[in-house]
C-alpha cells in the first residue's frame, strides 16, 4: 500500500481500495459486442430478448444505438432483423420457437452458462436426476431448467432445501450450478448433498465461473480492510448481489449495492476514512469511475489497487457475426 494521504482543506482524506478483477467479464464483453457487432452490420433495430446484461446503464446505452428489448419472442413482429438471445441462456422452447417463424436469431449466452446446459444434458441421457442449485426466478436459472423436460430438475436455493430434497434414487443423482452464486454458499450446500448422497455426480469443472469466483475473492481481500464498500451493480444481478453479501461476510460494516452515483446515501457513508470498490461483472469501468468522482469532490480521495487474480479469458462472438466480420 502507499503512504497515508495528505489532506486538503475542507476535505477529509478517504483511502479507496479498488477490486481486481471487477466489472465486465468474457461473457459480458462477448453479450455486449454480439449487440454492437449486430447494429453495426445489419442497423436498427436490433431485437434482444430480456436484457443482454443485467445493467440499466448498458441497456440505456444499446438502447439509445437501436436494440429493442423485449421479454418474450411473441413481442416481435414479423421481421428479417437480427434478435439475440441474452449472455444468461434461454430454455430450448426459445430457439425452437425462433426457428419455427424463421427469425434470425443470434445466441449470446456465455459460453460457460452454456457448459452447464450441456453438463444437465449429458446427466439427463445417463438417467440421472439432477438437481440444480441456484436462485429461483433468474434467468439463467429458466434457461438451464427449460433445457430438459419439466420434472427432470430440481432446484434447490438453500440448505434447507439441501436437507429437504427426497431424490426419486439417491443412487442416480447429479448437480449443476448457477454460474453467478457465492462460491461459499455454494460449498456448504455441496457439502451437504455430498454428505446425504455419497455418490452424486458435480461438474467436472466447477460450474460458478471463473469471474464470479476472481471478483469474490478480491472483495474478501479488500472488506475487512476498509469501513465500507460499494459494490457497483444492478438489483437483479445475482453475481453483483452476492459481492455485496460476501463484503459484509468478510468483515466490512458497511456494503451496498448502487446503480450510479446518484442512488449513494451519503448519510451512511458520511464518517468514513477508508472505502472499497467493487463492480458486478455486469457494470461496465465508466460507472466505477463515477463513483470515484463523486467520493473525490466530497473527500481527498488517494486510490489503491487490491488484486486477487489476472484475467485474460476471451469469448469469440457467435459464428454469423464473426463470419460477417472476416468477409469485410
Amino acid at each position: 500500500m502507499n503512504s497515508a494521504p495528505t489532506t486538503v482543506s475542507g476535505k477529509p482524506p478517504l483511502k479507496v481500495l479498488l477490486c481486481s478483477p471487477r466489472g465486465f467479464c468474457a461473457g459480458v464483453v462477448r453479450a455486449i459486442d454480439s449487440v454492437e457487432r449486430a447494429l453495426a452490420l445489419y442497423g436498427p433495430p436490433v431485437y434482444v430478448r430480456h436484457e443482454i446484461v443485467h445493467n440499466r446503464y448498458v441497456v440505456e446505452s444499446l438502447r439509445a444505438k437501436g436494440a429493442i428489448f423485449v421479454e418474450e419472442l411473441g413481442e416481435i413482429p414479423e421481421t428479417d432483423a437480427p434478435v439475440i438471445f441474452s449472455a444468461h441462456g434461454v430454455a430450448k422452447s426459445v430457439p425452437s420457437e425462433a426457428a419455427r417463424r424463421n427469425l434470425f436469431a443470434l445466441d449470446a449466452t456465455c459460453p460457460l452458462v452454456t457448459k452447464v446446459h450441456r453438463e444437465a444434458e449429458i446427466h439427463f441421457r445417463r438417467g440421472r436426476e439432477i438437481v440444480l442449485i441456484g436462485h429461483a426466478g433468474h434467468p439463467e436459472v429458466a434457461g438451464t431448467m427449460g433445457q430438459l423436460p419439466a420434472g427432470a430438475v430440481t432446484l434447490i436455493e438453500t440448505l434447507a432445501d439441501a436437507s429437504a430434497f427426497t431424490p426419486k434414487d439417491a443412487g442416480q443423482l447429479a448437480y449443476v450450478t448457477q454460474t453467478t452464486l457465492s462460491v461459499d454458499d455454494t460449498a456448504s450446500i455441496v457439502e451437504l448433498l455430498r454428505a446425504r448422497f455419497p455418490t452424486i455426480v458435480g461438474p467436472h469443472k466447477e460450474d460458478i465461473c471463473y469471474a464470479t469466483t476472481n471478483r469474490q475473492e478480491a472483495v474478501k481481500q479488500v472488506a475487512p480492510l476498509v469501513d465500507a464498500m460499494i459494490v457497483v451493480g444492478a438489483p437483479n444481478s445475482s453475481n453483483s448481489q452476492r459481492l455485496r453479501e460476501v463484503a459484509e461476510r468478510a468483515g466490512c460494516g458497511h456494503a451496498a449495492l448502487v446503480q450510479r452515483a446518484a442512488d449513494i446515501d451519503w448519510d451512511k457513508f458520511g464518517a468514513i476514512a477508508s472505502l472499497g470498490i467493487t463492480a458486478g461483472a455486469s457494470a461496465p469501468e465508466v460507472l466505477v469511475e463515477e463513483i470515484i468522482d463523486a467520493f473525490a469532490a466530497r473527500y481527498t480521495v488517494m486510490v489503491d489497487t487490491v488484486s486477487a487474480a489476472e484475467e485474460g479469458v476471451f469469448f469469440p462472438l457467435p459464428r454469423p457475426l464473426r463470419e460477417n466480420e472476416a468477409a469485410e
